[in-house]
């Protein structure tokens, strides 16, 4: 038997917690970084609370999520970003799924997600890859040797007010490729990449829209494409987009 035969009935294991739409559902709303109570998990699923209450049961023991309790509440969040980008990443490896109810709010939604959004702590979306290949193009990041921050990269981030030493000093990778499902190329993801985009929200460059939609503010969208060296009309969303109404 060859050796890494010993990972198959772990491997078989998780893939087996994914393998139910309701579970997918569930880790699917949870990309969005938040922690979510049972009752807001079951709804999201569109199933009873007993039947959620089983299967949020599986992905804790399996270790896809993680819980915590407080009064009468269970809370529930992904473990960790591993886990997120497990997700996004299986993701990213499925054709379109059947068309929604085309609703012009469904259709606007679904442009906002696409334009932008948080994919666990870290940005994702048509404006994430745009970042990222930014990056890429300015000589900040390299992938000569796999992806890696540049002098001149570490040099942007202190002049953005983000020091990259105590990112290195964590546990996670610095820097991470992470397939973009809706626009099956990679954004940035690891310690940086989450790094960048809590800092976006504290420089009131990016806000919160709906569900995991984000946007731009009035005041970022020239002060990021500066940052990155584009022309503010590259990063526009598009004219469909409804960042503002309900959950996507």
């Amino acid at each position: 038997m060859h050796p890494n035969t010993a990972w198959a009935p772990g491997l078989a294991h998780l893939a087996a917690l994914l393998a139910d739409t309701t579970r997918a559902r569930i880790c699917l709303a949870l990309l969005d970084g938040r922690a979510w109570t049972a009752g807001e998990l079951a709804r999201a699923a569109g199933v009873a609370p007993s039947t959620a209450s089983d299967h949020l049961s599986r992905l804790v023991e399996g270790g896809l999520l993680a819980q915590e309790r407080q009064g009468r509440h269970r809370y529930l969040r992904l473990a960790d970003a591993s886990v997120a980008q497990l997700v996004e990443d299986l993701a990213a490896r499925l054709s379109a799924p059947p068309a929604p109810d085309r609703s012009l709010r469904t259709a606007r939604a679904g442009a906002a997600l696409a334009y932008a959004r948080t994919c666990y702590d870290h940005l994702a979306g048509r404006l994430g890859v745009l970042m990222h290949d930014a990056l890429l193009d300015r000589g900040l990041l390299d992938r000569s040797a796999g992806l890696a921050l540049t002098p001149a990269g570490t040099r942007w981030c202190a002049e953005l007010g983000l020091p990259v030493a105590p990112l290195r000093a964590t546990r996670r990778p610095l820097l991470r490729d992470c397939l973009d499902w809706t626009e099956r190329r990679p954004h940035l993801s690891g310690a940086l990449g989450a790094a960048l985009c809590a800092h976006l929200f504290d420089l009131g460059w990016l806000t919160r829209g709906a569900g995991r939609a984000v946007r731009l503010t009035p005041s970022g969208t020239p002060a990021l494409a500066a940052a990155l060296g584009l022309d503010p009309a590259d990063l526009a969303p598009p004219a469909d987009a409804d960042t503002g109404g309900g959950r996507a």
